[in-house]
């Protein structure tokens, strides 16, 4: 039997680049939520769909997560399943939120612990925004203060 030959493959990806691009946004818990919400506008007026981006809060719901709940689970995650506005949840429910191309956390309470911040970067597709503490977050990514 003669050996397979190997099918085309495409160009080779460096292990440092396979994951989502991580930025840093540097803000007080008080701030993270302004700071995330700066930061989805700014990607939104760089022509980013609203569908593309997911925000996690560490501490307090944001704003419309909380205005959404109201009307209750089922419309809430409805909204998150249609996948076409921006999408707010917390950490302690963001395990049921899918995947996006853009996930934004703000450390606004709680912990950046490296569940949360894990979580986040398996749901990021191509960048993970993480607003809060730089000194708590590098703490728990590993990357020094």
């Amino acid at each position: 039997m003669a050996p397979a030959k190997p099918g085309p493959s495409g160009p080779a990806v460096p292990a440092a680049v396979a994951g989502p691009q991580i930025q840093l946004i540097p803000a007080s818990a008080e701030g993270a939520i302004d700071a995330a919400e700066e930061a989805v506008d700014l990607l939104l007026d760089s022509g980013r769909a609203p569908g593309d981006v997911l925000v996690i809060t560490t501490g307090a719901q944001h704003p419309w997560a909380e205005h959404e709940l109201s009307f209750g689970e089922t419309a809430y995650w409805a909204q998150h399943d249609a996948g076409d506005d921006v999408f707010y949840t917390d950490a302690a429910i963001a395990s049921r939120a899918g995947s996006r191309p853009v996930v934004v956390v703000a450390v606004n309470g709680g912990t950046a612990s490296a569940d949360v911040l894990s979580l986040a970067h398996t749901r990021a597709g191509a960048l993970l925004i993480v607003c809060g503490d730089p000194q708590q977050i590098n703490a728990v990514l590993g990357t020094g203060a």
